[in-house]
């Protein structure tokens, strides 16, 4: 099983967290927010760059904690 990252936050910081992890390919990673569309949004344009940048991760956005279920690491950046 691969591991999995939450970042909360979706702004300029989390989306850049996010970025890192998944050119790295340390894990997938969910993007949690309380602004309806800023996760789903920031992490779509991450994982519409995967082909070019020849990553593998996976990327989802929610506003929900529910998403976040079995992270095995959580990032702070709200």
């Amino acid at each position: 099983m691969k591991t999995k990252v939450t970042v909360v936050g979706g702004g300029n910081v989390g989306a850049t967290v996010a970025q890192g992890i998944a050119l790295k390919e340390l894990a997938d990673v969910v993007v949690v927010d309380i602004v309806e569309g800023v996760p789903q949004g920031k992490t779509l344009d991450l994982m519409e760059t995967a082909p070019i940048e020849k990553y593998d991760a996976i990327l989802s956005g929610t506003n929900s904690y529910d998403g976040t279920e079995n992270s095995d690491v959580a990032v702070i950046t709200a």
